[in-house]
């Protein structure tokens, strides 16, 4: 597969990868070569493979810290190359089987975590391909359960995260909803 190529606009702005924002680039009454804008671009989770061809980004260098360890999360999580799968929020008010989770935390919880890992297998990954969470809450007492959970879903090598506590979801029952992204594939 071919990698993804810079495409100009009428507007002067360039999309080099699909998840990268269009930004103008060129100044007034001038404009940049291929070189300067992949240049621009690399921090933007696009890199350069030579010859002016761009990569997208793998997953799986995890950046720590005593707090954050033992939280149950990374400060952050560097990738090279892959594919970046954005994850739409999850709740679990019911079980795989129908059977309702409503006030039971824990079992949302693991529920949202096997949603979430069914989404990234119909994409070609698995949950330990995340690398970044935003998990809302309804109850702060339950931080600390959660972060038992990840534990023992992603051993020692957690996704960058944010944790939110807020006074309802969308369903009444939801006591927890997880939204994040995911790199996809590996060196």
């Amino acid at each position: 597969m071919a990698a993804p190529r810079p495409v100009r606009h009428a507007d002067n702005t360039f999309v080099i990868a699909p998840h990268v924002p269009r930004t103008l680039l060129s100044p007034p009454g001038g404009h940049h070569d291929l070189d300067s804008i992949l240049a621009h671009f690399d921090g933007y989770g696009c890199g350069r493979t030579g010859a002016g061809s761009v990569h997208p980004l793998y997953a799986q260098k995890y950046v720590k810290g005593e707090r954050p360890q033992q939280r149950g999360y990374s400060l952050a999580v560097i990738t090279e190359g892959g594919k970046t799968v954005w994850l739409g929020g999850q709740v679990a008010v019911a079980d795989e089987a129908g059977k309702s989770l409503a006030g039971n935390f824990e079992g949302q919880a693991r529920e949202v975590f096997r949603l979430l890992n069914a989404t990234l297998e119909k994409a070609g990954g698995k949950l330990k391909d995340m690398v970044q969470m935003t998990v809302f809450i309804t109850d702060v007492r339950n931080g600390d359960r959660l972060t038992e959970i990840r534990r023992e879903i992603f051993g020692d090598n957690f996704p960058g995260s944010a944790l939110i506590t807020i006074t309802a979801l969308a369903n009444p029952d939801a006591k927890i909803e997880i939204q994040g992204y995911a790199v996809i594939g590996s060196k």
